[in-house]
């Protein structure tokens, strides 16, 4: 697609070969491009499986050579997007800095890369399973876990200048929204807008939870913020004693910066790769879950303070018409044989004629 739309760079680039690597945790996708007289007249890209740790560079070093000699290439100068360490006599290796030959190199890089996406989606037709290994691998790279994030747990807060606080935890297991293992909480005994307690405080009793029930640790925690929210989430751990056993990040909202215990600088992902994507998936679930959760918390709070202000209405009609009207404006709107039917002739005519006065 790309090359079709590029076929002619530029006159004066002749006699040379474009290599560029694309990867992902189980193989390097080497794309070549051979330029003569300004034109691309051969392209394809190549999928060499990677051994254990191998970096682009090392794949890309010992690729060159042989689709150079695949192709019977005599070109006298390559381009790669990166330095490597690759002697050729009388060939000049280089890395172009800008103009139509670093186009060339970003070209090759998106041919590489398209082939490789082409591939994951091929592979994870035939066998989801595999898909999920590959991006557990790239998530253990990225983010320089012990082992496969399988289990994830991410907390987020909510509040209106510290009103109705609450917190929300969503859980994903291989990737995947386990929904019926979220929950919500109510935070207690904190004044003001606290985040940092607010998180503290969540996350130990999700943990403290787990393991009074010996139900599974997470294998990875997420917590929404920068680095007090991940001091605070931190310190839940060690209160229970699983700081080993369980790792901890933060996401910055701004800059999607992540922030791992110990560092002092974050961590950028690159924003393309599915490990940024599923952290963010995870991020704007549990906001999303948080938000609606105190949303609704709101409401019945409103609700229940003008409730307070009529005669003969205590908790339990207060709790028939909350489920039934859910909000204070469907009450007022409600006639009074709406309400004679719910709460029986005289509270209800009682209440009618306090709403409409």
């Amino acid at each position: 697609k790309y090359q079709a739309k590029s076929t002619v760079v530029h006159p004066k680039i002749d006699g040379v070969d474009v290599f560029s690597i694309a990867s992902d945790s189980s193989a390097g996708y080497v794309n070549f491009m051979l330029i003569v007289s300004g034109a691309i007249v051969r392209g394809s890209t190549f999928e060499v499986k990677k051994r254990l740790g191998e970096s682009d560079k090392a794949i890309l070093e010992a690729a060159i050579p042989l689709i150079r000699e695949k192709y019977n290439s005599t070109s006298k100068e390559i381009f790669t997007p990166f330095k490597i360490g690759l002697a050729i006599s009388g060939v000049a290796v280089s890395v172009p800095a800008k103009g139509d030959k670093k186009r060339l190199v970003e070209m090759s890089e998106k041919n590489a890369r398209f082939f490789m996406k082409d591939r994951q989606k091929h592979q994870e037709q035939i066998d989801p399973e595999a898909a999920t290994n590959r991006l557990m691998d790239t998530m253990q790279a990225d983010l320089r876990l012990i082992e496969h994030p399988r289990h994830i747990e991410c907390f987020d807060n909510s509040n209106l200048m510290g009103t109705n606080p609450v917190g929300s935890c969503v859980v994903f297991k291989n990737a995947k929204p386990s929904k019926k293992d979220y929950r919500l909480y109510r935070i207690d005994d904190i004044s003001g807008p606290d985040d940092f307690a607010s998180m503290e405080q969540v996350v130990y009793r999700r943990l403290k939870r787990l393991v009074k029930e010996k139900n599974s640790l997470p294998d990875l925690i997420i917590v929404d913020g920068g680095k007090g929210q991940l001091s605070s989430g931190l310190k839940s751990l060690v209160k229970l004693g699983v700081e080993d056993k369980v790792a901890i990040i933060g996401i910055a909202k701004k800059l999607e910066e992540i922030f791992i215990p110990g560092d002092k600088l974050p961590l950028y992902i690159n924003k393309t790769s599915e490990t940024l994507k599923l952290i963010q998936q995870l991020r704007n679930e549990a906001h999303r879950f948080a938000i609606n959760f105190h949303r609704k918390k709101r409401s019945k709070h409103a609700f229940e303070s003008q409730i307070d202000n009529l005669s003969r209405v205590g908790p339990k009609t207060s709790e028939l018409l909350l489920n039934k009207f859910q909000s204070f404006k469907r009450i007022q709107r409600a006639s009074e044989k709406d309400l004679i039917e719910l709460l029986g002739k005289v509270r209800g005519k009682s209440l009618f004629k306090q709403l409409k006065s």
